[in-house]
């Protein structure tokens, strides 16, 4: 059974996918979660299973998902549950999908000093954000890139309080940023999506931003403080070395 911050976190990003979403339709062990201005970004248009091994049939879910997503070009499915994630692989991988696992890392370490990172609006850092967008999906075209950027919005639909955190360079641009989740009621903060820009990587941005950030998330009295990184990139090291400790999985599954 999962720890009692792992079954918080879960609740979180269910009632935040829920919450962010255009609308959702509700299905066996879980929902989906749609949004028509985004059709090209998976996070908001995809099936999110929350239910426990038992409560999923892991060989009807991607006929759920075909049904659910029927309109889109893309099929995108996220297992909350690690032993249902890893019962759906099988069907899943036979019915074409990739899959991929995410950790699940709560912050253990002592909260840093500093930060110095600020509250930015999208359109500070939009034009360095498609730059990323365009490196990451070279073959993604203008209107895809704009989805990806734009959707950063609809986040803020998503928890009590939600915030996007920069670092400025001397000049004044943005250099590195993240979106800042929290619930202080629950004391429960996410951090997602750190990012920098290309020209200002390895120059410390991004610690800047990730200090502020879980010095807000004290401040904001949250105790659970957590993010989700690639099980195969890099980044969950760099997250490592910073106070963050893996607690659990989540299991992606796509299809384009």
């Amino acid at each position: 059974m999962p720890g009692p911050e792992l079954r918080q976190i879960r609740a979180f990003v269910t009632a935040f996918a829920r919450r962010q979403a255009a609308r959702t339709v509700e299905l066996p062990g879980g929902f989906a979660v749609l949004d028509d201005a985004f059709p090209f970004s998976h996070g908001n248009n995809r099936v999110l299973v929350d239910g426990v091994d038992g409560n999923v049939d892991p060989e009807a879910l991607p006929a759920l998902a075909d049904e659910a997503l029927a309109h889109l070009k893309h099929r995108a499915i996220t297992v909350l549950d690690d032993a249902t994630g890893t019962a759906c692989a099988g069907p899943l991988i036979r019915a074409g999908y990739f899959h991929s696992a995410e950790l699940v890392m709560l912050h253990t370490g002592p909260v840093p000093d500093g930060g110095g990172a600020e509250d930015v609006d999208l359109d500070a850092f939009r034009a360095p954000l498609a730059r990323r967008w365009r490196g990451f999906l070279p073959q993604a075209d203008d209107d895809a890139v704009r989805q990806l950027v734009d959707r950063r919005e609809t986040r803020r639909r998503g928890a009590d309080v939600v915030g996007f955190i920069g670092a400025r360079t001397a000049e004044g641009d943005v250099a590195s940023w993240a979106d800042l989740y929290m619930d202080p009621a629950s004391g429960i903060a996410q951090i997602e999506d750190l990012i920098t820009s290309e020209d200002h990587l390895g120059r410390g941005y991004a610690d800047a931003v990730l200090s502020t950030a879980l010095r807000r998330a004290v401040g904001a009295s949250c105790a659970t403080r957590f993010l989700i990184a690639d099980a195969d990139d890099w980044p969950r090291y760099w997250y490592g070395r910073r106070g963050f400790t893996v607690i659990g999985r989540f299991h992606s599954f796509g299809r384009d």
